[in-house]
């Protein structure tokens, strides 16, 4: 049976079925004692980075580190920590580029210092380009600040590679290390309700939340952490808009020839833009990179049909031939790697300006998920908040979705920190309405760039090819401009 999570908006144009179930909730409080709620301050639904995040920065902060506080996740968090004996022969397919500024704000909270440091790849440069003309622009500070000064704060990395699993387990080991947090872990929410006026409080605008483990929590201020069909934006009657893209994207963990062309200290990130959709090859420590294709689901589904060296000789070519090939090997049942190696000796390349070639892939690595851009009209309703996937949902071409949901997670510990310090409620409309501006125009800003970037590379041919290649080239060519990008897109360092 579904849980119960009638929306707010509902509620209003349908009052009786709530008065009625005000009434019940008020007689079982009345009758006896032990069916009352649990009371918190805050409670988040949802045990993913940015609910982690959320919560450990509260516990680190000495301004909101008394608030009471619990976690509601539906599965076992231990199955998702990252072993502590975990071999650097395979990684996760899942992984995330890390701005320096996300990176900042989990050494702020003390996690960083959790993660497993040999499993974090920072790299210092990054290739990008047009699939269909080859224009191309590099990203790394060296060049982005020929034009400029240097200053001492100005870093050298423009992200770091980590394994989600990772990030996950450095948070949970800081709230371990902290305490302080009630968690329900493989615990499900079965219903979420208001309260009702009792004795001792008046929770009649306070979410109750249901738990499949027979308890009842009351939240001053509920925050839904709990993904793109997140229950807890349902409640509030936040209505979320958007499209899919009528893509997946392809993830494997690969293994290299060699460290790649900057050599172990300078690693580079590779992207190429083809029509049906960005290729990215990610560096991971050693001669190990993570993989990020999106393509379209009947591409997808072949990908993940071909075996190990189809599929390898598939990735190497999808940096290398040129869209036309790429569709007509797409349509092969098998036999790629043959087809390819013959196509290679008749395309000239540059291998200085590409990826090592691929030599493997990971087995059981390769996997797909679909693609859709989601964004919540608002991040916040009365005693609700949204971080994370709950509020957007983005397109991976820039590797900014996990970003966001940490940046989600600062700002609702800075907003919960004003409103403890200035004695409001913290789950008051008012107390809240910062977080909603510091985030959302930022965040919706950026979900239009990335749409904007998906829909013109997927164009093939035409005029806006070649303003697309001439703007590429112009940028590469303007050193504080791209100086200016790299920044914002490392989080405005």
């Amino acid at each position: 049976m579904p849980p119960r999570i009638p929306c707010r908006a509902h509620r209003a144009a349908c009052p009786t079925p709530a008065v009625r179930y005000g009434i019940r909730l008020q007689r079982r409080l009345a009758s006896t004692s032990a069916s009352a709620p649990d009371i918190y301050d805050v409670v988040c639904v949802g045990g993913g980075p940015a609910g982690l995040s959320l919560l450990a920065g509260l516990k680190a902060s000495p301004i909101t580190n008394g608030l009471k506080v619990a976690l509601i996740e539906g599965q076992d968090l231990q199955k998702n920590r990252l072993p502590k004996d975990a071999s650097l022969d395979s990684f996760s397919n899942r992984c995330s580029s890390l701005t320096p500024a996300s990176m900042r704000n989990l050494q702020e909270i003390g996690a960083w210092r959790h993660a497993n440091a040999a499993r974090i790849q920072p790299y210092q440069e990054m290739q990008v380009w047009d699939g269909v003309s080859d224009a191309r622009i590099s990203f790394d500070w060296d060049t982005a600040r020929s034009l400029g000064p240097r200053t001492p704060t100005q870093p050298t990395t423009i992200a770091y590679m980590i394994e989600n699993v990772n990030t996950v387990s450095a948070l949970l080991g800081r709230l371990e290390e902290l305490g302080g947090v009630d968690i329900f872990a493989s615990t499900k929410v079965d219903a979420i309700e208001l309260g009702t006026d009792t004795e001792q409080l008046d929770l009649s605008s306070w979410p109750v939340l249901s738990l499949s483990n027979g308890k009842s929590l009351a939240a001053r201020l509920l925050v839904g952490a709990d993904g793109a069909n997140s229950p807890v934006r349902t409640f509030a009657g936040i209505p979320s808009r958007g499209f899919d893209y009528s893509r997946h994207g392809v993830v494997a963990t690969l293994n290299l020839s060699s460290p790649g062309w900057g050599g172990p200290d300078h690693k580079i990130a590779y992207q190429r833009f083809l029509p049906s959709g960005p290729i990215a090859m990610l560096p991971m420590p050693g001669n190990f990179a993570t993989l990020v294709w999106s393509t379209t689901p009947e591409r997808a589904a072949k990908l993940k049909s071909l075996s190990p060296a189809d599929f390898t000789a598939m990735v190497n070519a999808g940096f290398r031939l040129s869209p036309t090939d790429l569709e007509y090997l797409h349509t092969l049942p098998s036999g790629q790697a043959e087809e390819i190696a013959w196509r290679e000796k008749h395309t000239p390349t540059n291998e200085r300006g590409l990826p090592v070639r691929v030599t493997d892939v990971q087995g059981g690595s390769v996997a797909s998920f679909p693609l859709r851009m989601r964004h919540a009209d608002t991040y916040t309703g009365e005693r609700v908040a949204l971080v994370g996937d709950a509020a957007h949902t983005i397109h991976p071409l820039a590797g900014q979705g996990l970003n966001q949901g940490q940046g989600d997670a600062a700002a609702l510990v800075r907003t919960i920190s004003h409103a403890v310090q200035s004695g409001q409620d913290i789950g008051s409309t008012l107390a809240l309405e910062s977080y909603n501006e510091a985030r959302y125009a930022e965040n919706n800003a950026m979900l239009g760039v990335c749409d904007k970037l998906h829909r013109l590379y997927s164009v093939e041919s035409g005029p806006v090819v070649g303003l697309r290649s001439l703007g590429l080239r112009a940028v590469n060519a303007m050193g504080p401009l791209k100086g200016f990008f790299m920044s914002r897109a490392a989080g405005g360092v």
